[in-house]
């Protein structure tokens, strides 16, 4: 164990306009391993498990989503969540890797492979015009760790975040909530290019723990919707209401799957992601269900392998623009979850801080899609204390109902943000 206190250097001036921003403090001499994500193909495997088990429990608890809508990202919380496992032993350790069905090896190993999948697409969200979305997607992921400074925090901790996510922590004062919470939540804003400005659950000067990761996903379709095309058409909500809705048209090729009770499309983005676009059958779910779009991890599991062997079709498209946000308080979720240990345990911590629980957990998403692209954002925060006639296309799918949808990243199948969509309004 270390005493953060003794390394924390601030650099000061006269008249500081701001608080100074706390030093990033690193396990010393401790370097990112370099991993083959060939090597840990059954562990990504079950990290894509582990998200779908996430994203029914983060649709199912709704947030506080207007109408039916939900954006959440099962994504940030799996990775928030391993991070937190990193630090866990005894019955909570258990708890944990059999509740979200972690890989019960190479865990950390198999995160960090998966987050050099995504480094490749990494950007500053600064930087992206989002009426103007890239034609190289924008991955932004990052992983925050702010500490008390007189609270002493694991050696093996620390290296395990270094070895493996590329992260250390902030040492902070979290009595003085005049400094830290403008710090904490400034890291937020910065890593989701504003579109989150504050830290998602509320500032408590008793704690001495707050580990966030942030998602913020960018991305032109591979082929832009027509902005001229897009008209005014009939959406059948979830309560039953027929509404008028501006519905977007398209037509190409792409991975075209059906199975019992559903049909989708993976409508591409311009390299390395797609949109999946799930459609349940008519009648499928009564129209007055709480998530009649909703699917439980088994069905996602089903409708991800059947689009892994799907072929691509010529598909016409119609679907609604939509602009979206939900915050969630994830302590109730892991509560409906059955984390009952992770939650109430005050000694299978003792590896991050001495007697450390979680005290706080929530979320924050959004989403927005239209003609050009797509831009998204979340924050997982866990605190303890043609010219010719063309050809007819092969299928046509009209997203005029209640449907669910994921941003999947291609290479590892994980879905970074899920949601659903009962109302476009």
């Amino acid at each position: 164990m270390i005493a953060l206190g003794a390394l924390i250097g601030l650099a000061g001036c006269a008249v500081p306009a701001r608080p100074p921003a706390p030093e990033l403090l690193t396990a010393d001499g401790v370097e990112r391993v370099s991993v083959d994500r060939a090597d840990y193909a059954a562990e990504l495997r079950s990290f894509r498990a582990s998200a779908f088990v996430l994203g029914e429990a983060l649709l199912a608890d709704g947030g506080d989503g207007d109408n039916g809508n939900v954006v959440s990202s099962p994504g940030s919380l799996l990775i928030a969540l391993a991070m937190l496992r990193a630090g866990a032993t005894g019955g909570t350790a258990a708890e944990m890797d059999s509740v979200l069905q972690f890989p019960l090896e190479k865990r950390d190993e198999a995160m960090n492979s998966l987050l050099r999948s995504l480094e490749k697409f990494d950007g500053d969200p600064a930087a992206v015009d989002e009426d103007n979305p890239p034609q190289k997607p924008v991955m932004h992921s990052a992983n925050g760790l702010f500490v008390d400074k007189d609270v002493p925090t694991g050696q093996s901790f620390l290296d395990t975040l270094a070895r493996h996510y590329g992260s250390g922590v902030y040492p902070v004062d979290f009595s003085d909530e005049r400094a830290t919470k403008p710090a904490i939540d400034a890291w937020v804003s910065s890593n989701t290019g504003g579109r989150i400005k504050e830290a998602p659950a509320e500032y408590d000067p008793d704690n001495t723990f707050s580990l966030l990761n942030s998602l913020y996903f960018a991305a032109a379709w591979s082929v832009p919707f027509d902005p001229n095309a897009t008209s005014d058409l009939p959406f059948t909500t979830a309560a039953g209401e027929e509404i008028n809705v501006p519905a977007m048209h398209n037509e190409l090729t792409m991975k075209y799957a059906e199975g019992a009770g559903w049909q989708g499309v993976d409508l591409p983005y311009a390299d390395g992601f797609v949109m999946r676009l799930v459609l349940p059958a008519e009648t499928a779910a009564p129209a007055d269900t709480p998530a009649p779009a909703a699917f439980d991890a088994e069905k996602l599991t089903e409708i991800a392998d059947t689009f892994d062997v799907a072929r691509p079709a010529s598909v016409q498209v119609q679907l609604p623009r939509w602009d979206h946000r939900s915050s969630f308080d994830l302590r109730k979720v892991f509560e409906a979850l059955g984390l009952e240990n992770m939650l109430g345990t005050t000694e299978d911590f003792n590896s991050i801080q001495p007697q450390m629980m979680v005290t706080q957990a929530a979320q924050a998403a959004n989403i927005t899609v239209a003609e050009k692209g797509t831009i998204a954002a979340a924050v997982t925060q866990i605190n303890g204390m043609a010219t010719s006639v063309p050809p007819q296309p092969e299928r046509t799918i009209e997203f005029d109902r209640p449907y669910h949808y994921q941003i999947v990243h291609v290479e590892t199948g994980l879905p970074l943000f899920m949601g659903t969509v009962a109302d476009p309004r």
